[in-house]
Parts: C-alpha cells; sequence; structure tokens
C-alpha cells in the first residue's frame, strides 16, 4: 500500500513538468511569423498580425510570414527573400508558405508561395492580391497590407487552382444580374404573345408599282477626331513577376513591386 502511496503522490509532479515542457515546445514555435527587422511595426500590430497569422495559417496549412528590412545587402529584394526562407525552412522544416518581403530602403514589396502554396496562390493570384496591397504600401499602412494579404491570399486558395477568383463569372453580382435579365426576357415574351399579333406593316399600303425613286444625293457635312489620353499606372511598377528559385533550390511562385 506504501509504494501505491508514493506513485500517486508523484503523478501530479510529472503532469506539471510534462505541461511545462509541452509549454515550452509551443512558446518555441509561436513569435516566429513577424520578422520585423526594419522597425516598421508597433508591439501591438506585431501581437494582432502574429494572431492574425496564426489563426489563417491554420486554416490553410501554411505559415503566413512577413519579413522588412531597410538594407537587403546588396541582393535583390527577391534574393534576400530566398535566402531568408531558406535559413526558415533549414531550421523549422516547414515548407509551405507565403512571404511577404517589404525593402524600405529600396521601396519594393514581394509576395511569394512556397510549398503548396506555390499552387494554391501561383503568380496570377500573387499579382491580384498585389494590385491590393500598393495603396496601403504607398499610404505607409504596413500593418495594414499585411493583414490584407493574410486575408485574400487565404480567400483565393479556397479556390481551384488555375481559377482566377476576381473573374467576373464568380461574382454575385454577375449571377444576380443574368438572373434578373433572364427573367425580364421571360415576362417581355409573355406579354408581347399575350397581346396578339400585328398584320399590317408600312408596307400593306404602298403601290410598289407605280412607286419610284426620283433622286438621290449624299453630301459631306463635316468631320470629327476624337483624341484620348492614356493614363499612367499609378500603381506601382511590376518586376520579378513568375516566381523563381532560391539559391537553396527551393521553387516558388512569386511577383513584386516598387511603391
Amino acid at each position: 500500500m506504501r509504494n501505491f502511496h508514493c506513485k500517486w503522490v508523484w503523478m501530479p509532479v510529472l503532469a506539471l513538468l510534462l505541461f511545462f515542457i509541452g509549454g515550452l515546445s509551443v512558446s518555441a514555435q509561436t513569435g516566429d511569423l513577424i520578422h520585423d527587422e526594419a522597425g516598421l511595426l508597433s508591439g501591438e500590430e506585431t501581437q494582432e498580425l502574429e494572431a492574425l497569422a496564426e489563426q489563417y495559417g491554420a486554416e490553410q496549412n501554411v505559415d503566413f510570414l512577413f519579413l522588412t528590412t531597410d538594407n537587403t545587402e546588396g541582393q535583390s529584394i527577391e534574393g534576400y527573400m530566398g535566402d531568408f526562407f531558406d535559413d526558415r525552412a533549414d531550421s523549422t522544416g516547414r515548407e509551405d508558405a507565403v512571404l511577404l518581403t517589404i525593402d524600405i530602403g529600396g521601396r519594393e514589396v514581394y509576395l511569394a508561395g512556397f510549398g503548396t502554396a506555390e499552387r494554391t496562390l501561383d503568380s496570377e493570384r500573387v499579382d491580384l492580391v498585389l494590385d491590393q496591397i500598393i495603396p496601403e504600401m504607398q499610404s505607409g499602412d504596413y500593418a495594414d497590407a499585411f493583414e490584407e494579404t493574410v486575408v485574400t491570399s487565404s480567400e483565393y486558395m479556397e479556390y481551384r487552382p488555375g481559377v482566377n477568383p476576381e473573374s467576373i463569372f464568380l461574382k454575385t453580382w454577375f449571377h444576380l444580374a443574368i438572373a434578373l435579365l433572364l427573367a425580364g426576357i421571360i415576362v417581355g415574351s409573355m406579354l408581347y404573345n399575350a397581346g396578339g399579333r400585328v398584320t399590317t406593316t408600312p408596307g400593306t399600303y404602298v403601290d410598289r408599282d407605280h412607286t419610284r425613286v426620283r433622286s438621290q444625293d449624299d453630301r459631306f457635312r463635316n468631320k470629327t477626331v476624337t483624341r484620348s489620353k492614356i493614363p499612367k499606372n499609378k500603381d506601382g511598377g511590376g518586376f520579378g513577376g513568375g516566381g523563381g528559385m532560391t539559391g537553396g533550390g527551393r521553387s516558388f511562385s512569386g511577383g513584386g513591386r516598387s511603391f
């Protein structure tokens, strides 16, 4: 009986020890999504974005990563981003990720999809996400830009690969417009048929045997020339589209813009 009591005495201690070890492992995994080397975010923004990235990352089974720098050490933003991801993937073993990189020194941004995200967030969808975040980048709302990246990318990844998520054929308002148009055609056809058919036309009262065209005359009156000004692109210049390969041999979808 004494040995039995000793075993039960140690059980709470063992459970507490296991809980503490588990808490350490979880803590090591959190706080690894936001890498704000340029100091663009406040502490509160960092915490909120970490929580947002963890939430949507769990839904899509990818890591949503945010990297900022003010010095790419002579590399292109694409090369700097690739080296960062290689180091992280080697240390964590996680290959599936969406990575938004901002070089504040060069005023450039690059968005890339790795692993499964290379397919679910292909380069065409990356361009669509960049269209959404460039205005926020230009106004300096970097936290909002990353939030928009996470939410919009996650939404696009719900669609079957190869489908344009911004296609007009997928919009609710387009489906509603088609439904209203069909309804109008059906109702109009019913009203037309309900009113009876008209059998007389203007030609009914014309005597074609005794009617002739006496003369015909064409006159040139005036000429109008219209000129249109081609607007300049205000969404930032594009570069490095179509993805590529990191120095460590990892392929990715991606695209970049200047802002």
